[in-house]
């Protein structure tokens, strides 16, 4: 069986988490959580990175700090995973939802003003497949209309939008380090903070609304409760698993990369054929590969392919319920407009296996049996 996921290993890694607990300082804000962070800023550019224990967190971290209140609204599209919305909602708020473009299934930027109202606080793009939303119109409308950008960037790490990191360009940036994307701390997420003013507000309240990160930088003689907060801190084993990763950051996305080129090239053919459709990366992104999809007719169609690959041996899945549909979604938040393309597109959409470590051979296999299930 070709497996969908296979989370990201380095060798290195066991002597890195044998080395944290040799030095007795297995708990957060360890020598590799500060690789980490160290890490992430100097290959994105951002003014702060603060590992977390999850993307969820770095987003619930990042309403806090946008100062995200009940009653206010928050756009941002269906088509994500549930923790998108989760964060604002248990700030009281309301997520908006606007549909997104069939294109790159990212929030259609030409929707978002229309959806804007008196109470409207904050704009969450999802940058969906590390492929970015078109975030020059994006900031232009929050700017016009003094709304925060949070952007989720969960699958986002080492993608760009003309030249800049996603997850940099926004207020806050939130990645995921969760066992399915392309670096992986089994759980665990980051934020990134693109101006000064909001760091050390960041830093309390991550530290349970303490100063205790001053406290450790020698700044101040004793710590103590400051403002609200929690704690948002991984274990620094945990950062250790993801150091050893981010040491050949390159190599693994080269990996990637090629798997993904050759899942384009092999499947182009029944996508000219018009049988599938395949991903669209606009003009000045770079994406990550952080998955390859493509698009049955209707789901129909979708449900017997993944069933075909499933007879032959390939584990391949289709991706998320749009929240406005959910229980929860209905519960909490509110469609904007037309649902054109949300429900519709996410029903063709099928994900193809994609790790570190799939092989090129076993790429061609899978083309292989997505041709054969379309002859």
């Amino acid at each position: 069986m070709i497996t969908f996921n296979v989370p990201p290993y380095v060798d290195k890694a066991a002597g890195y988490i044998q080395e944290c607990v040799k030095n007795q300082k297995i708990c957060g804000d360890g020598a590799y959580t500060k690789k980490c962070n160290e890490w992430i800023e100097e290959r994105t550019g951002t003014t702060k990175c603060l590992l977390t224990t999850s993307c969820t967190h770095a987003t619930e971290l990042a309403a806090l700090l946008a100062q995200i209140q009940p009653g206010d609204e928050v756009i941002m599209p269906s088509f994500t995973f549930v923790s998108t919305a989760d964060a604002f909602v248990l700030r009281g708020a309301v997520p908006v939802f606007v549909d997104i473009r069939p294109d790159t299934m990212n929030i259609d930027e030409k929707l978002i003003e229309a959806a804007i109202t008196e109470k409207t606080r904050a704009i969450v793009p999802v940058h969906y497949a590390g492929v970015s939303c078109e975030m020059d119109t994006i900031m232009d409308i929050a700017k016009r209309y003094n709304l925060v950008v949070i952007e989720d960037a969960a699958q986002g790490i080492m993608s760009s939008y003309k030249g800049q990191a996603l997850g940099t360009i926004g207020d806050f940036g939130c990645f995921s380090f969760h066992e399915t994307k392309n670096y992986s701390m089994g759980e665990g997420g980051a934020l990134l903070i693109r101006d000064q003013k909001d760091v050390e507000d960041a830093e309390i309240i991550r530290e349970k609304g303490t100063n205790r990160s001053k406290f450790y930088r020698g700044q101040i003689d004793k710590y103590t409760w400051i403002n609200y907060g929690s704690s948002y801190l991984p274990s620094d084993m945990n950062a250790a698993y993801l150091y050893a990763q981010l040491e050949i950051a390159d190599e693994i996305n080269d990996a990637r990369l090629a798997c993904w080129n050759r899942y384009y090239e092999r499947l182009t053919p029944l996508a000219d054929e018009g049988k599938i459709t395949l991903p669209t990366v606009p003009e000045g992104c770079v994406h990550n590969a952080h998955m390859f999809y493509i698009k049955a007719k209707d789901v129909e169609e979708r449900t017997e392919l993944i069933a075909f690959l499933k007879e032959k041996g390939i584990h391949s899945v289709f991706h998320y319920i749009p929240l406005h549909s959910a229980p929860a979604g209905i519960k909490f938040g509110r469609f904007h407009g037309e649902d054109k393309y949300t429900t519709s597109e996410s029903e063709r959409l099928t994900r193809l296996p994609m790790f570190y470590g799939l092989t090129l051979e076993q790429v061609d296999y899978i083309c292989d049996m997505v041709i054969k299930f379309y002859a």
